[in-house]
């Protein structure tokens, strides 16, 4: 399917996004490791969270999908079964790889593939914690790729240090540390996501945390609880991007996710000089959330690195877009981690807005985006990425004639239902072939 988008001459309304894709994920996994039914409102339907749904059936854990919620039937630490296949985790690169550290407590043989863009992505960074708690793990190329091989059972805790910063990597050592006597900790270069302590604490685990380490006691009774999902920053990141950039446009993005570990993007929107602004905030489960409000704003380039990135890895892609909108020069650095997501986003979206008639450096670690060059519609890839397909329509609605996306089914991955909340909005955009 393609994506085509016209010129937009104003945004305006009130949305929603759909559920925050970190935290469906957790609510299943920890769902499924609990006593007890957890309820999920607000479950992100994309094909990742999905595809962990289906790996969790396969491990034998009940799990009912209704139109407004997820019912999870826990089977406690020592309850999952071995699977009588092999767990096909999709395109989800969160579900292979804390799905590994639940698996490396299991004492039975469980065997891990996904699609083309998994079976490429370094999985290393978890094996080898992994290893050195007992599990025994194979993998391609000599230990460092999908397919996985898992025989776990018997882990001991310990205490990992990371070299980078990475709240998947991070997850996977806590899960496992369930299953492990004593406390498993993990440090980490910068603050990561922290969706899974948060989540460790509300389902009943001991969690400490200090400065740039955290732990988790093994051997929890952890307890079904009912989990409101908010809405994923990382969505409504295209919607506040498209606000800002787009003449005319008044927006409001309601109930959206606000965890400090996520909200880089609205920290680079206001030191850009966007007109942003945030009420009716809440708490649910330990999760911030509220409205976000943004208008048209005339932007400046700014520059994007260190303790900010892992606060805003998902976003890069539109911020590149915001970058060439903006007047003066935006540099992004210490973003080597787009290199192995589900494409490589730094080159991807150099690639796409050059062709898009926009004037950018590929960095070995990042985007130097010279703004203020007008847009121009253009035939454009997705590359079978979300995060890409996405970007390149917010670019598209700012860009003189006509822009095609191929490919970009990849959306439904993490936001079905994305051309009909632009639409909403008064974009013009459709699907076509």
């Amino acid at each position: 399917m393609n994506l085509i988008i016209e010129t937009a001459n104003k945004l305006e309304g009130k949305i929603t996004v759909p559920g925050d894709k970190s935290i469906s994920h957790r609510s299943v996994m920890l769902g499924a490791l609990a006593h007890g039914i957890t309820e999920v409102s607000g479950f992100l339907m994309g094909e990742d969270c999905l595809s962990t749904i289906k790996c969790f059936r396969s491990l034998g854990v009940n799990i009912e999908v209704t139109p407004d919620k997820v019912l999870i039937e826990g089977r406690g630490l020592d309850g999952l079964k071995e699977p009588v296949d092999i767990l096909d985790v999709g395109n989800s690169g969160t579900t292979i790889r804390l799905l590994s550290g639940i698996l490396a407590g299991q004492n039975f043989a469980s065997f891990l593939t996904g699609d083309s863009s998994i079976r490429k992505r370094p999985m290393a960074r978890i094996i080898q914690p992994l290893t050195l708690m007992g599990a025994k793990i194979l993998g391609r190329g000599n230990n460092t790729l999908a397919p996985l091989a898992i025989r776990g059972g018997e882990l001991k805790a310990i205490e990992y240090t990371t070299e980078i910063a990475s709240a998947q990597v991070k997850s996977a050592i806590l899960l496992a540390g369930l299953f492990a006597d004593g406390w498993t900790g993990v440090t980490q270069p910068e603050k990561s996501r922290d969706h899974t302590e948060i989540m460790l604490k509300a389902f009943g685990a001991q969690v400490k945390e200090q400065d740039k380490t955290v732990m988790v006691k093994g051997r929890p009774r952890l307890k079904g609880l009912k989990v409101i999902v908010p809405g994923d920053i990382s969505s409504a990141a295209f919607f506040l991007a498209a606000g800002a950039i787009c003449p005319q446009s008044f927006l409001t993005i309601c109930g959206v996710g606000l965890n400090p570990t996520r909200t880089g993007i609205i920290d680079v929107l206001k030191q850009m000089g966007a007109k942003i602004d945030i009420r009716n905030t809440c708490d649910s489960g330990g999760e911030p959330m509220g409205d976000i409000t943004i208008e048209s704003s005339n932007l400046q380039g700014i520059k994007v690195y260190g303790d900010m990135i892992p606060r805003l890895i998902d976003e890069i892609p539109v911020i590149a877009v915001l970058g060439a909108c903006a007047s003066g020069i935006t540099e992004i650095r210490d973003a080597q981690e787009l290199k192995v997501k589900e494409s490589n986003r730094l080159s991807a979206m150099a690639t796409q807005l050059v062709r898009m008639g926009a004037k950018i450096e590929e960095l070995p670690d990042g985007l130097r985006v010279y703004g203020g060059r007008k847009l121009t519609g253009a035939l454009c890839e997705s590359y079978h990425d979300h995060r890409i397909a996405m970007a390149l329509a917010v670019a598209g609605l700012v860009a003189q004639d006509r822009t095609v996306i191929k490919d970009a089914e990849a959306i439904n991955v993490s936001f079905p239902g994305f051309v009909n909340t632009l639409r909403a909005i008064g974009a013009p955009v459709r699907e076509g072939q």
